[in-house]
């Protein structure tokens, strides 16, 4: 039997061939930390390890991404309390001018085809996008993993999921994700790995297999990979990096413990509505509901492509008075990328609220949270009841959203262009 993409990265990593099941040590490329969990895992480190260095400092790092700047008295001392551990250990902070830590491992080319990350996010597993083994574990695990560079690991199942079809024009990447949790649920994925297959999403550039791979979280898996290298994709690596991608492949043999197909020929824009984001609906089930704001960032869409889709819905119309649009860039990246293609300035006058990189609403304190009654329109990846505040969330793609901003009411790009 021939091995999955995840049963090859753990083989490199782990000294041995192994397979589905085994518990494995696990060598690390990269372990990370972010400002939420950051602290507790310094407190473990101290704890057991007292003043023993970490294993490679050139391969540790904080990553602050939640609430940044500070918005708080308590998150300020938790990332100077994690600054002051950094120091003292030798390794860097990519600090609150950052952006959201995984697409900077991405940027940075930390998070390379084949290799292994771990830290405190439990949407890592958007390093699949790059063909990277990321994963979110808990403070006790990260301490260790900072002392010896390694961790211990269950090798997972993984499974086939084929798209085929081709999409209508108006759809994007998180159409075709959203298209693969109605398919799926919280138990077609579960604990395993994904591999992604078909043209709809080898034709994905690195914004939209991001948006893919980072809501492999919400089917309940464990990571999801997608080993068909389009153009746009490569074009796209190179762009960011200076090299070119490294594919890694499934041997034509491997063995799978599920085969799915999806079919997405005729794909219209999707949303999935509150609290599930597994309670998929075509956007025209949805037409008419009222909103008061929309939300384009997080994890999963807030690459600067995601920032022009929406501009060019907005194309210089103003978002409908009562209703608030917030933006959040992923990095600090992005936002000097829309900044120079003057897409920043024209989401400013067509009304947004555009914030400095971070999560955005994931976390309390920062723009994108919602008020009791306030209905709100968003491209992150959860809609649980109180995950962004009290309101309710309807989860869409970029041009979704900024639509239904300039309607005031959930609408597809093609009604209001």
């Amino acid at each position: 039997m021939g091995l999955t993409v995840i049963e090859k990265i753990l083989s490199r990593r782990s000294r041995d061939d192994v397979r589905a099941g085994e518990v494995i040590w696990l060598d690390l490329d990269v372990r990370s930390a972010r400002d939420f969990g950051g602290p507790n895992v310094v407190r473990h480190f101290d704890r057991e390890y007292g003043e023993a260095p970490v294993a490679d400092p050139k391969k540790t790092f904080f990553t602050f991404d939640l609430c940044v700047p500070a918005c708080s008295i308590r998150y300020a001392d938790n990332q100077q309390f994690c600054r002051e551990f950094a120091r003292k250990k030798g390794f860097r902070v990519f600090d609150v001018d950052a952006g959201i830590g995984s697409h900077v491992l991405i940027e940075e080319g930390l998070a390379a085809s084949g290799g292994t990350v771990v830290g405190t996010d439990s949407h890592l597993n958007i390093l699949g996008a790059t063909g990277c083994f990321g994963q979110g574990m808990g403070d006790v695990d990260i301490a260790f993993a900072f002392k010896s560079g390694r961790t211990w690991f269950e090798v997972p199942e993984s499974i086939r999921v084929n798209l085929t079809g081709i999409p209508s024009p108006e759809t994007d990447a998180k159409d075709l994700t959203l298209a693969v949790i109605r398919a799926l649920g919280t138990t077609g994925g579960a604990l395993r790995s994904i591999e992604f297959f078909g043209d709809p999403v080898k034709r994905l550039g690195l914004a939209g297999r991001i948006t893919l791979c980072s809501m492999v979280t919400e089917m309940a898996g464990i990571i999801g990979f997608i080993p068909e290298m389009g153009q746009a994709f490569a074009a796209d690596y190179r762009a960011l990096t200076g090299k070119d991608f490294s594919n890694l492949a499934p041997d034509p043999a491997a063995s799978y413990a599920d085969e799915i197909t999806v079919d997405v020929d005729g794909l219209t824009p999707l949303a999935a509505a509150p609290f599930l984001p597994t309670n998929v609906k075509t956007v025209e089930e949805l037409q008419g509901t009222p909103i008061h704001s929309g939300f384009i960032g997080s994890c999963t869409n807030g690459r600067a492509e995601d920032f022009a889709a929406a501009a060019r819905i907005l194309d210089g119309r103003k978002v409908k008075a009562g209703v608030m649009l917030k933006m959040v860039p992923a990095t600090r990246r992005v936002y000097d990328d829309i900044l120079r293609n003057g897409v920043l300035a024209s989401l400013f006058r067509s009304g947004a609220v555009i914030s400095n990189p971070g999560c955005g609403g994931c976390a309390e304190g920062h723009i994108g949270l919602t008020g009791k009654g306030e209905v709100q329109v968003s491209t992150g990846n959860r809609n649980f009841a109180g995950k962004q505040g009290k309101g309710e969330i309807y989860l869409t793609g970029p041009a979704v959203v900024a639509a239904s901003c300039l309607a005031g009411e959930i609408t597809g790009p093609e009604d209001v262009r």
